[in-house]
């Protein structure tokens, strides 16, 4: 194995920099203090949305699927033979993100874009059965371990009154 003399420069380097420090443990920062943002419902939200993403990715890293994904894909297993519009209206999506969205289940196998026959300048979205496939699978891993940690989490009583709640905000807010 060759190295550059470059490297070798630079690693002595940083070992002479260490020479002569004591090992002294470091020591972390103290937390930072979050004052009134801890009591502010939006950012509150949002934390722990990263933090459901956050495992929700982690469990379905062997289908690499993202939320975003999972949605669309039980949405068009609900809804056969809806277009592409309704899909990401339904869920919030903007229109090119959706489009890059498609571009890449399509290419996965996942679902199909058919020229609707009522509308050519539509397309309706259906699952192959490749992504009906992930799509049980998916829906396995999510009751499994996703939902079932965030149940274990909070409790039934306390899961229905957050979705109640979150539905609540997310329709009259």
């Amino acid at each position: 194995m060759t190295v550059s003399k470059t490297a070798e420069k630079s690693s002595e380097k940083s070992g002479e920099a260490t020479k002569g420090r004591k090992d002294a443990p470091e020591t972390l920062p103290e937390a930072l203090q979050l004052g009134e943002l801890s009591e502010q419902l939006g950012y509150v939200l949002k934390r722990a949305q990263l933090k459901v993403f956050e495992n929700f990715l982690r469990c379905m890293a062997s289908l690499q699927l993202t939320p975003a994904q999972f949605s669309v894909l039980l949405l068009v297993e609900k809804n056969p033979g809806r277009n592409q519009t309704e899909i990401a209206s339904t869920l919030g999506i903007l229109r090119p993100n959706f489009v890059a969205m498609l571009d890449n289940l399509e290419s996965r196998d996942l679902c199909a874009r058919i020229r609707s026959t009522n509308d050519r300048r539509s397309h309706i979205l259906v699952l192959t059965d490749k992504g009906k496939a992930v799509l049980a699978r998916a829906k396995k891993l999510v009751a499994t371990k996703h939902e079932a940690r965030l149940n274990e989490l909070l409790g039934q009583a306390n899961r229905e009154a957050l979705l109640g709640m979150l539905s609540k905000i997310a329709n009259e807010f």
